[in-house]
């Protein structure tokens, strides 16, 4: 994960929306995707809090097809692992190492999680603040130790469900409006992190879908193909989308 790759992000975004023929526009996976191969992550793992969303696997598999990486499947019993196989093909059950186990689990972490350069977190799970933190911690002390670089991008989804959120250290971490609302934190390989949320319980906020009004369609041209890509961003009422 030492650059960004345009050429890598593009090609796993357009290999997703091809072969997930299970929604009929772009949605969060098609993002998830090109964000993980974007990134160049050779080892990509995924926190469930129940069976695995189907398009978000697929997605992954197909950004590890891009990057010749691996994808990781933590989910927390054997009745979750049976439905997530169910809605997957044969071909995309063998592109995936399935691991059933509490994600919050240290030999979860440190196995699976912490060695992986770009982490998916569902925020369904009821600890799943205390996953993020025992993630990036691995990736800190690695970094200090010299065990590797630490660099990885750990990303929240499904961000609405837990309410609103506030940080304190918007450098790293970014809550983006797509899908059911994702948090994008990058631990860098100087070991840096600090990031505290807070939640505000307020039913006004907490009731995500009476403030999700509208979709908003972000059309980007890739200056080296001409080729243009479609993103659909669910903006909350009465917030601006801020370009970094």
């Amino acid at each position: 994960m030492a650059f960004w790759s345009a050429e890598n992000a593009t090609k796993a975004y357009l290999s997703t929306l091809k072969t997930d023929q299970r929604s009929k526009e772009p949605n969060v996976a098609e993002f998830i995707s090109a964000l993980a191969a974007g990134n160049n992550a050779r080892k990509i793992a995924v926190a469930c809090a129940g069976a695995a969303n189907t398009d978000i696997l697929v997605a992954l598999i197909a950004a590890a097809n891009q990057t010749r990486g691996q994808v990781v499947c933590v989910l927390r019993g054997i009745e979750e692992l049976i439905i997530s196989k169910k809605m997957l093909e044969p071909s995309e059950i063998h592109q995936i190492h399935f691991v059933v186990g509490e994600s919050s689990d240290t030999n979860l972490i440190n196995d699976h999680f912490g060695e992986a350069d770009f982490v998916l977190v569902d925020c369904n799970l009821v600890d799943h603040q205390d996953i993020v933190r025992k993630i990036v911690n691995h990736h800190e002390e690695n970094a200090r130790s010299g065990g590797g670089s630490g660099v990885a991008v750990v990303v929240g989804y499904n961000a609405f469900s837990r309410g609103s959120w506030r940080f304190s250290d918007g450098r790293k971490t970014q809550f983006l409006p797509i899908g059911e609302g994702l948090l994008v934190t990058r631990v860098n390989d100087n070991g840096k992190y600090n990031q505290k949320m807070m939640m505000n319980k307020n039913n006004h906020h907490y009731h995500h879908h009476d403030r999700v009004r509208k979709s908003h369609w972000v059309v980007k041209v890739d200056k080296c193909t001409g080729e243009e890509h479609v993103f659909r961003v669910r903006v909350p009422q009465g917030e601006a989308i801020v370009e970094a």
